[in-house]
């Protein structure tokens, strides 16, 4: 529609020189504002999570948990500057071996994650940009076969990077620390943004 009305007002204008007898200028066509897409305030993240384990102390027993893996959700929203608020929820699984002097035991354990977070995004180029956080989590771990079901809360610090993929999704890629002593251990995630 605005090439018409463009090619319109250049040929009345060309007429008009025509008609009059005078000189042909130059004809420029008027400037058309570019409208630039701003990237949308929410977002959803859906990533698959590698965890490393970790040994903690529990009683007179040593806990070992092995790395295994699990998956789990963000959902954010960007507040301007570069800065994101964030709630982070996961699920994973590991065996955790206990060592007592009785022997070694092995059971499989459950971790219920969540955390709210503060985020910073700092754009390298328009398709890459890196990241930080930090965060409160909580966390519900059960491991039947010792008799545990805990909850435990602590902090969290994470860092990563993101590449855009067209003007909707970004892959996106994290190393998360926690604070809470557990045989979860840290985790890094891989996942899918999508901004709507």
């Amino acid at each position: 529609m605005k090439k018409t009305v463009v090619s319109a007002l250049l040929a009345a204008q060309l007429m008009t020189q025509l008609h009059a007898g005078g000189d042909i200028e130059p004809v420029v066509a008027p400037e058309v504002e570019a409208v630039e897409t701003a990237e949308s305030p929410f977002y959803v993240v859906v990533k698959g999570l590698m965890i490393f384990g970790d040994s903690v102390n529990h009683g007179d027993a040593v806990l070992d948990g092995d790395q295994d893996f699990g998956y789990g959700i963000d959902l954010g929203y960007r507040i301007g500057y570069g800065f994101a608020v964030e709630y982070d929820f996961s699920y994973s699984r590991n065996t955790v071996t206990e060592t007592t002097d009785a022997g070694v035991e092995e059971a499989r354990a459950t971790y219920y994650t969540s955390a709210l977070d503060l985020v910073y995004t700092y754009e390298l180029t328009e398709e890459l940009g890196i990241f930080g956080k930090v965060g409160y989590e909580y966390e519900s771990e059960k491991i039947t076969a010792y008799d545990i079901d805990s909850d435990d809360d602590g902090f969290v610090f994470g860092a990563g990077f993101e590449v855009a993929m067209d003007e909707n999704f970004k892959f996106v890629t994290e190393y998360e620390h926690s604070t809470i002593d557990g045989p979860r251990g840290d985790s890094l995630f891989a996942g899918i943004m999508y901004s709507f």
